[in-house]
């Protein structure tokens, strides 16, 4: 599925210009990560765990698609369960079958979609703070579709949907605390402890303030190795043994000296090559305007 097929439905309202980016799938910013960090009144290392939990700290796949997770008993809520005879896959009254993660579950969305579009959105879980669809309201959004576009533009209109959330459902006050429990419980259900989800965020949270902190730039570059087809590993904001080599394969690629390419340190102008390449590529795919 495109693109644009899921998120045509046009964004009315969320998030300002996090929610207008002009390039599908653009990484998170110093910019918004401040925001949604001000808008909470938390440490930097609270937002990144959160991060780290809910989509391992990325918000795209290799195919700018937005990270999501389709849940079959949510659709089923939102539909009364008339799809569940013929459809169990993708509807039925007892939460898991989730399947792989990534694009098979977009996959089971696209199948959704093809029964109750309203209903499917609402029934998956969305970007880097994996906000549920039929969260729209409190995350700061009109409806669905405008959440959806939202999720599909950036790493920062996706942070700026968690922090709302966050904020609406007065689940910031447990962040600042370090309360991890409390929030787990507002923020995942009162099922939480199923998954000893607040015991992971405790975990991530103290992993993370080992530091350093994820280097912006770097997870930046990450994801643009991703995008460009090449293989970074995890986005983490870490210049690790593969990220430099992904970095040094797209060095080479774009005509650079072999013994530079694989010896010289991480620059800007790296980054800034990394963006002209895949913006390009994000306007082709998506049927728009080419960057110039």
């Amino acid at each position: 599925m495109s693109l644009r097929s899921i998120s045509s439905g046009g964004a009315r309202a969320g998030h300002g210009a996090a929610a207008g980016a002009d390039e599908p799938g653009a990484p998170l910013t110093r910019a918004g990560f401040e925001a949604a960090r001000a808008r909470l009144g938390v440490a930097p290392v609270v937002l990144w765990a959160v991060m780290a939990v809910e989509a391992r700290a990325c918000g795209f796949l290799p195919d700018r698609r937005p990270v999501i997770l389709f849940e079959r008993h949510v659709f089923h809520r939102r539909t009364g369960g008339r799809f569940d005879a013929d459809h169990p896959g993708v509807s039925h009254a007892k939460p898991g079958g989730y399947g792989a993660s990534g694009a098979a579950q977009h996959a089971r969305l696209a199948a959704a979609l093809a029964l109750d579009r309203r209903a499917a959105l609402e029934s998956a879980s969305w970007g880097l703070g994996q906000v549920m669809g039929f969260n729209a309201a409190p995350a700061g959004f009109a409806d669905v579709e405008a959440l959806v576009a939202a999720m599909h533009a950036s790493e920062d209109a996706q942070l700026a949907a968690m922090a709302a959330f966050i904020a609406a459902r007065g689940l910031a006050e447990p962040l600042r605390a370090g309360d991890w429990t409390a929030f787990a419980r507002g923020y995942n259900g009162p099922a939480f402890a199923r998954n000893a989800y607040d015991v992971r965020l405790a975990r991530a949270a103290e992993s993370l303030a080992a530091g350093p902190l994820p280097d912006l730039a770097v997870r930046a570059a990450q994801l643009r190795l991703l995008y460009a087809g090449l293989d970074p590993g995890s986005v983490d904001g870490r210049m690790g043994r593969r990220t430099r080599a992904a970095l040094a394969a797209f060095r080479l690629r774009t005509g650079e000296p072999e013994p530079e390419a694989r010896a010289r340190a991480f620059a800007a102008s790296d980054l800034a090559a990394l963006e002209r390449a895949t913006r390009a590529e994000a306007f082709a795919m998506v049927g728009g305007e080419r960057a110039a």
